[in-house]
């Protein structure tokens, strides 16, 4: 009987991921076209620090160093993955705002060269086996922190820029998905500004030193808090609540009404549970304990 049941679970498991799968590589594939249309200097940047994220997983293959316990490259690696993601996340949804051709231009050069200056120092401190955050041991070292927080800092005000103008204007979207647009948008300053607690600590754990044992690859501390975790799914808020909205207004043929409410809801409990991740890690209390 218990097989029997098994059995017809696990097609219906499998075909809704196989489902998923093809829904994602469906809306990468507009999302990449879009974006290389539209917005080529983002698009190219984007493309330039995923092939340098290949170069920092050569190294990891090849690079024995290591540094606050994990291989020089694996941080390069990480943000390589994470600000090319980014990247193209503003080059799409830019697209969707009722900006002039040079207005777009303007956004889109300003987030491109900055975000890939701020990548180039992150790989350049690691080729070199010193940290590239917080790292103030000499002057070439601090000057270097300081210009990457004046980029995410230049970084932050067209985020906030980008708040006040979806609520100030009418997005080329339903009213759901710009409605996510703006949560995402508000997770993700709520996130930076985890960043700003972590650049005035200079450290990101909480209740014991830095470089500490942590998760496979990410490295967040298993044995105090670690303010990154909360840093990192803030950020990627701009991607995860609207892809929701997106979900909702292909899988449920309901009201604007009916969707709004459930963007809100779902915005309102993950922006709570990154809260709480926060809050967890400023009591010195690890993500997960292994």
């Amino acid at each position: 009987m218990i097989a029997t049941n098994t059995a017809r679970v696990h097609p219906l498991v499998s075909n809704y991921f196989a489902t998923l799968f093809l829904e994602c590589r469906r809306l990468t594939s507009k999302i990449l076209h879009t974006v290389k249309k539209d917005s080529p200097v983002v698009y190219w940047t984007a493309i330039s620090i995923f092939i340098l994220g290949i170069g920092c997983l050569f190294g990891l293959l090849v690079d024995e160093r290591s540094l606050m316990g994990v291989n020089v490259w694996v941080k390069p690696l990480k943000f390589s993955v994470s600000i090319g993601i980014y990247l193209l996340t503003v080059g799409y949804l830019i697209t969707k705002y009722p900006y002039s051709r040079r207005k777009k231009n303007t956004i889109n050069n300003i987030v491109s060269w900055t975000l890939l200056l701020e990548m180039g120092i992150i790989a350049f401190q690691a080729s070199r086996g010193v940290q590239s955050h917080y790292n103030n041991e000499t002057a070439f070292d601090s000057i270097l922190f300081l210009l990457m927080g004046v980029f995410i800092g230049i970084n932050v005000l067209i985020m906030v820029l980008f708040i006040f103008d979806t609520i100030r204007l009418k997005l080329r979207t339903t009213k759901s998905i710009q409605w996510s647009i703006l949560l995402g948008w508000l997770v993700v300053f709520f996130g930076s500004w985890v960043g700003g607690q972590m650049i005035s600590q200079m450290g990101h754990n909480v209740g014991v030193a830095d470089g500490g044992a942590g998760l496979a690859l990410v490295n967040w501390s298993t044995v105090g808090g670690d303010l990154r975790i909360a840093h990192f799914f803030g950020l990627h808020g701009i991607q995860i609540i609207p892809f929701f909205a997106l979900w909702v207004s292909k899988k449920w043929k309901t009201s604007t009404r009916n969707q709004v409410i459930a963007v809100t809801v779902f915005g309102v409990l993950f922006g709570s549970w990154i809260g709480l991740i926060f809050y967890q890690a400023k009591q010195g209390i690890p993500f997960i304990v292994t």
